[in-house]
């Protein structure tokens, strides 16, 4: 399963200097292929203790982390919606990802120039936001132009998406995004066939800068502000610092902890980010573990047992007589595969059996 986030911000707010970091931890090209394509987009693994914890059990020859695509989208300016800077190039790599990870600069540099002349990320929030409102606007005013006349014929999907159009337009038109409008499964069906781009979930990235004054240390107005909007829209939001994320990319990892106390920089902000990605584009993991290899599978949160299955193969889902099922952590005390069976641990599950995140799953089919 291939989702991406696109990473999106104004100019110099550390976008590319995240997304270089974010790089370093892409997953080995033989296990995706795809992720040496472009140079703009990275295949990143997914910290997960569990896979490391579950591939030392089985003492496994390889082991395969789940990955999240984040692509790296040209700085966006005021105007995008009607061109200008890289506006439509912007746009139309912005709609290809299934959500927004939205870089906002938290710290004062003289050297490095903001674009809007000076640090007020809530300000940059609402360029970007509004931008977005913007050109959602013109795709969904002309989509539903031309579903009003099909639906003349009596054509169901184009009568759905008249009727979901009537609500977002509206929303749109008062500056709000397609995500904040209350639709029922048919219409959001209808809506995601156009790609709106405020129809993906964002995740807010708040960039410090190690030795600047950033302003949630400051706690003054501007901070104030933001965590207010972050809190009254339920954002999901991590911190980072891009700067020392990129810098310690190329420290082994046994010193990292070192350099980060040095730094005054206590937390992982981009295993975070990648976390909150997974989390937020509702990605659960579960596992297959041996001598040969222990991996972690992505599936949509709720998928049932065949439907998980076809993350392997598709034999698995067309095939399907049953799953046997064990929580990741109950089979690391059994200690083995074959414990587990003695004390009764293993369950058999069939197709109507929902995948839990941790589950570590054997597969049977005809």
């Amino acid at each position: 399963m291939s989702l991406s986030i696109g990473i999106v911000g104004l100019p110099n707010v550390g976008k590319s200097t995240l997304f270089n970091a974010l790089t370093k931890k892409c997953v080995p090209a033989e296990n995706y292929p795809f992720c040496t394509i472009d140079p703009s987009v990275g295949v990143v693994a997914v910290p997960d203790l569990r896979l490391t914890r579950l591939s030392e059990m089985s003492r496994s020859a390889k082991t395969v982390p789940a990955a999240v695509e984040f692509v790296d989208i040209a700085g966006l300016v005021k105007g995008a919606s009607e061109g200008e800077g890289l506006g439509n190039q912007f746009l139309s790599h912005i709609r290809e990802t299934d959500a927004i990870a939205e870089v906002v600069r938290l710290f004062e540099d003289p050297d490095i120039h903001h674009v809007q002349g000076e640090v007020d990320p809530l300000h940059d929030i609402e360029v970007i936001d509004l931008e977005l409102v913007l050109a959602d606007l013109q795709t969904a005013a002309k989509a539903f132009e031309r579903a009003e006349r099909d639906a003349r014929g009596g054509d169901k999907e184009m009568l759905a998406l008249c009727d979901a159009l009537r609500k977002v337009i509206p929303a749109l038109e008062a500056g709000k995004p397609v995500r904040s409008v209350a639709l029922n499964e048919e219409e959001k069906k209808v809506v995601r066939s156009l790609h709106l781009l405020t129809g993906n979930p964002v995740l807010y990235v708040l960039n410090r800068k190690s030795g600047a004054l950033n302003i949630d240390a400051e706690n003054g107005e501007r901070w104030r502000t933001l965590k207010q909007f972050l809190d009254d829209s339920k954002a999901a939001w991590v911190f980072v610092d891009a700067g020392v994320e990129r810098e310690l990319s190329d420290v082994h990892e046994d010193e990292r902890a070192d350099f980060r106390r040095e730094l005054g920089v206590s937390d992982d902000g981009v295993n975070d980010l990648i976390k909150a990605g997974y989390t937020m584009l509702d990605l659960i993991s579960f596992f297959t573990t041996g001598e040969d290899e222990t991996r972690a599978w992505t599936i949509k949160r709720g998928s049932t047992a065949p439907d998980a299955g076809a993350a392997i193969h598709t034999d698995f889902r067309d095939k399907f007589i049953r799953a046997d099922v064990i929580e990741w952590d109950k089979l690391l005390k059994a200690g083995s595969y074959a414990k587990a069976r003695e004390q009764g641990l293993l369950r058999s599950e069939g197709r109507e059996y929902i995948v839990q995140d941790g589950d570590v799953i054997e597969f049977k089919h005809g």
